[in-house]
Order: structure tokens, then sequence, then C-alpha cells
């Protein structure tokens, strides 16, 4: 990678990839995914000097958005979701919270809503906004083109994809997403999951079963 940094840090019970994407030259910092921790998060903002920018959401599930809140308050920064995850950021009862005790962390109205194609530039970064329905209608994914980096939440998985048998979920839309999507992507892209490893679109391309 060039100016960007990338720092992994899994939270929650499902051990969820959440993001640290850092502008090397300025310290500027976007948090994907904060699915829990917020305090352990931000301690770890402050320790390094990051200066937090925005959060940005993969989806509306709640191993990725439960430290969504608490860190927005902490850091004072905005949040960033894709429109069509709205609705389930905001409605509980859709979102596989059964095993969830508090529910009130698990309501995030984003403080901006992204269409696809959308490009923002935040914290010196030039980002690429990728619809990506499938695991939910408003997945998405993150796309750093210079970097050759792709934020792939619960969309592409190293040797697999999304479970789509969630509420809003669709396999119709997981299989037009990665192969007529993400599979558009160049081989050496590095894809940075949800959860587990990282890959990359070529060894994606080669070993994915779910890619044609």
């Amino acid at each position: 990678m060039g100016k960007i940094k990338l720092e992994v840090h899994h939270v929650g019970q499902l051990s969820t990839n959440c993001y640290f994407i850092i502008n090397t030259e300025t310290k500027e910092c976007l948090v994907a995914d904060p699915g829990e921790n917020a305090e352990g998060l931000y301690a770890r903002i402050k320790q390094e000097g990051y200066k937090p920018v925005a959060i940005i959401l993969t989806h509306g599930h709640f191993d990725h958005i439960m430290g969504v809140n608490e860190l927005r308050k902490l850091a004072n920064i905005p949040v960033f979701a894709f429109r069509e995850e709205e609705e389930l950021l905001l409605d509980t009862k859709e979102r596989l919270f059964g095993m969830v005790a508090d529910e009130s962390a698990l309501v995030v109205k984003a403080d901006r809503l992204l269409r696809d194609g959308h490009e923002l530039d935040l914290g010196g970064m030039h980002i690429k906004v990728i619809h990506t329905p499938g695991h939910s209608k408003g997945s998405c994914c993150y796309y750093i083109e210079d970097e050759k980096i792709l934020i792939s939440g619960d969309t592409l998985f190293e040797g697999s994809v999304g479970r789509t048998d969630f509420p809003t979920g669709s396999m119709k839309e997981m299989d037009h997403s990665i192969n007529e999507i993400l599979m558009k992507l160049p081989d050496d892209v590095e894809v940075f999951p949800g959860h587990g490893g990282s890959t990359t679109i070529g060894m994606e391309r080669i070993h994915n079963p779910y890619v044609r």
C-alpha cells in the first residue's frame, strides 16, 4: 500500500473485522464497521494520534454496528451508509438481534446516505462506493482504486460469500454482485472482508466456488 495503512480490529461475539483506514501522511482515519468495543477503538485512536474523520458502514447487521453510536459520540464524527440500508439501520425487528441484550445501540441514523458510484473524498482518500446487494439489499463495498483496496463487508469473503438467508438478502442479487460487479475489478485488488482473512480479486476468481 502507498499512503494508506489498514489496521484490523476483531470486535464482538462474531469477531467482526473493524478496519481503521489511515492516511499515513496526515494520520486522518476512517473507521469501517465498528461492530462493538467503541471505547477500546477510541482509545486506540487516541493512543496512536489518529485523526478520526468518519465511520463508514458496509451494511446494517448488528455485528457491524453495535459500536457506532458510542464511537460517533466519542470521536464526534459522521456516519456514512448506503441509502438502501437506511430502513434496516432504523428497524431492529429485521436484523437478527435475538442474541443482543440491549437493542438501543442498534438503531443507527446515518448522517449521510450514499448511492451507487458515489465518490467520497475523506481524509485525503478518494473512495468509490459500490452497491453490492445480496447479503442485504443495502450492502455496499468501498473501493480505494489508487491503492487497490476493497472493503467488502459481508459480500465477498476468502473462498466464500455472505449468507443470503437473512431479511432483505437474495442469492440472485449476490450472484450478480460477485460475478457482474466485483469480478470486473483488477486481479491485484486486495479484498478486506467483514470476517476472516484478506484475499485478492485474482485469488477469488480462481478459487471461490461462487465465481462463475
